[in-house]
């Protein structure tokens, strides 16, 4: 471990750039653009990103300081991510605020932004190994259509998929009739045409809050008549936009008639209901 200068630590190095420790994300400076990795013991809200992006370093790892009313001590993690800038947070109570050498020593990973999943970060890793996976690795370079996230979640004996995404409108023609989707958007009328271009075999998406009128579960009642099963969950309890988290902390909100049918119930974890809804029989749609 070396000082590189009153402000920052350097702890790590490859012919890749450095992983520096600092003590706030106000220390982020020019030295450290497009090349090294920040451990720094701020927050991770949206100030202290406006702060590291204004220098673009490779990535950025702060301090979950307790998520905070709406978010706010972790904002910043999606700040970054529009940014293409990877990023994550620790939990506050892992190691010392305002002691970026201890966090890095002592850090747990708590909560990740898209591009850090993609470069091979996650929850429960520590800072110090979090860091060194952000200092060889690049998220993929990619326009906003192709991220699409899809992953197969269960395999049923015939080779059809419970699939999880993170939009209907990433859903495909290998899906027609075929693989259950679980994806991350509201399921009003708009996303009634993608229901109806892919096909699937089910689907559960997100109920989007319920909405004025129920508008957010609308979709599952209207695409009824065209035979596709389909359920919402939760969206207080999985993160729109993620169908992975759709997936794994999704709860059952709603249920059309196809859906119940197939023994999907409200209050149901989803990948209990998509396991229902993929060896469902057809003969009872």
């Amino acid at each position: 471990m070396s000082a590189d200068s009153d402000t920052q630590t350097e702890v790590l190095a490859s012919a890749r750039g450095r992983v520096m420790c600092m003590d706030s994300a106000y220390d982020v400076d020019e030295t450290n653009r497009e090349r090294d990795v920040c451990v720094n013991s701020s927050y991770c809200g949206v100030l202290p990103a406006r702060f590291i992006a204004e220098h673009r370093p490779r990535a950025a790892i702060g301090m979950d300081c307790g998520i905070g009313p709406e978010g706010s001590a972790i904002a910043g993690l999606w700040y970054l991510e529009a940014l293409g800038i990877p990023a994550a947070a620790a939990d506050v109570m892992t190691a010392h605020l305002g002691d970026g050498v201890h966090l890095y020593h002592h850090g747990v990973v708590s909560f990740v932004n898209q591009p850090a999943l993609d470069c091979g970060v996650s929850a429960g890793m520590a800072v110090r190994d979090a860091a060194a996976v952000l200092l060889e690795n690049d998220p993929v370079a990619a326009a906003a259509a192709e991220i699409t996230n899809r992953t197969v979640m269960e395999t049923a004996p015939d080779g059809r998929c419970v699939v999880a995404a993170d939009s209907i409108a990433f859903g495909t023609a290998e899906d027609a009739d075929r693989n259950v989707l679980v994806t991350a958007g509201h399921t009003g009328r708009s996303a009634v045409p993608y229901l109806r271009r892919c096909r699937p075999f089910g689907f559960i998406c997100s109920d989007g809050g319920r909405g004025m009128d129920d508008s957010g579960t609308a979709g599952l009642y209207i695409v009824e008549a065209d035979g596709l099963a389909g359920a919402t969950v939760d969206a207080r309890r999985a993160r729109m936009g993620s169908g992975l988290s759709h997936y794994r902390d999704g709860i059952i909100s709603a249920a059309n008639a196809l859906a119940a049918a197939a023994g999907v119930e409200i209050g149901m974890p989803c990948p209990q209901a998509a396991s229902l809804l993929l060896n469902r029989n057809p003969q009872l749609a």
